[in-house]
């Protein structure tokens, strides 16, 4: 090797081990500081800051709830310990949470001035548990791909009839399984109801597809209609893979709703939850309105929640909504209600534009091809639900 390489090469391996040496020193000097200046940081202001009882009666409610089932601050959850409330979460509840809840009234400010209803509602607000009067347990022997729930009354036979000899007829659809069930609580007479049973009995018998809970059927009961049925299903039917939830005033495209189910992925299939969804929302303070919620009762914001009109998802996520309502305080509407359900489990549903709960424009009502590209329509008359099949199932027919 010649000279000049050979002190080149010296040279090189004299500024490498130079250049490691002030290396390693500058990070032993940075260390040593770093153990020698190193403050720590108290915060000036809490952190966590204490919860305070709501004066809005569901609100506290929720909080109650919301301590009794979080496992960071009831370690009770854990073990066998006996779950023990801060001072400011015990109350005087009755012990059966079937018996009338008399802490309401003086509770609540204006409870006097609300609709009886309303007064009936809060008063039982913490009961789950009612016979079921008329039980279809099996209707899902067939392991059906879609079950369709629809939400009825006692009187209303002949929107069932419809249903049926239309878009909720059970038995095989496009080579899949689809099987119906109509979600029934009492008439009452307070309700102006006559006696209806012997038919609805016979109803029952004649179609195997009526559930009937012995409870109030009213507008703010439907939220109870709900939790029954999650109940209902998580005991009779686990094996159908999805659920069409709707009214009895709705128009359905089933062999649409077939199509864009097989579509997805098992991935998609899993938290799947798609409707009309309604977001932004919050409580009405208008008394006149049907939906009126005063502030004695709920303050906050709403969740996204999909119309109740109806909408679409599987039956791994009507699972886990069974079990987590038993975290969520029972509120006087059901749609929304069902959006607490699902925010407390971290999902959202998703927006569909085949979801029209509040109707299309009149200028399409009459049109076949806008409902062959559509789910689900609300609302609409037995009589034009038996108008509107055809036009889904005879593709030959052309668009009016």
């Amino acid at each position: 090797m010649p000279a000049t390489c050979r002190k080149a090469r010296v040279c090189y391996v004299m500024m490498l081990n130079i250049f490691l040496f002030v290396l390693i020193g500058l990070l032993w000097n940075h260390e040593e500081d770093k153990s020698s200046h190193h403050v720590v940081r108290i915060p000036s202001k809490m952190f966590w800051r204490q919860q305070v009882m709501s004066t809005s009666f569901w609100n506290k409610e929720q909080q109650r709830l919301d301590f009794i089932y979080n496992p960071i601050i009831n370690p009770a959850l854990s073990s066998n310990s006996v779950i023990v409330l801060p001072d400011w979460l015990n109350d005087t509840r009755p012990l059966d949470p079937c018996e009338p809840d008399y802490r309401v009234p003086t509770q609540i400010e204006d409870y006097n001035s609300l609709p009886q209803q309303f007064k009936d509602f809060l008063l039982y607000m913490r009961c789950r548990t009612y016979p079921l009067l008329i039980n279809q347990p099996r209707v899902c022997d067939e392991k059906p791909f879609l079950l369709l729930a629809v939400k009825s009354l006692t009187p209303h036979f002949d929107r069932r009839q419809a249903i049926r000899e239309t878009w909720g007829r059970a038995g095989v659809i496009a080579n899949r399984t689809v099987a119906t069930v109509f979600l029934l609580g009492n008439t009452m007479s307070v309700d102006h109801f006559p006696d209806l049973f012997g038919m609805l009995s016979h109803e029952a018998n004649l179609h195997h597809d009526l559930l009937l809970w012995d409870y109030r059927d009213t507008f703010f009961n439907l939220t109870l209609k709900e939790v029954l049925f999650l109940e209902w299903f998580s005991q009779n039917c686990t094996n159908a893979q999805f659920i069409l939830k709707g009214d009895d005033d709705v128009f359905v495209n089933t062999l649409r709703i077939i199509d864009f189910l097989e579509g997805l992925s098992e991935i998609e299939a899993k938290d799947l939850f798609i409707g009309d969804i309604i977001l932004n929302a919050g409580p009405h303070r208008n008394r006149k309105l049907k939906y009126f919620i005063p502030e004695s009762v709920f303050v906050g914001q709403y969740p996204p929640y999909a119309g109740g009109g109806g909408y679409l998802y599987s039956g791994e996520v009507a699972l886990r909504l069974s079990n987590i309502s038993q975290q969520v305080v029972l509120y006087p509407i059901d749609d929304v209600y069902t959006g607490m359900c699902l925010r407390k489990l971290g999902l959202a549903p998703e927006k569909h534009n085949g979801f029209r709960t509040f109707d299309i424009e009149e200028k399409y009502r009459n049109n076949s091809c806008v409902y062959r590209s559509l789910m689900l329509v609300h609302s609409r008359t037995p009589q034009e639900v038996l108008k509107i099949w055809p036009w889904i199932v005879r593709p030959e027919l052309e668009c009016q």
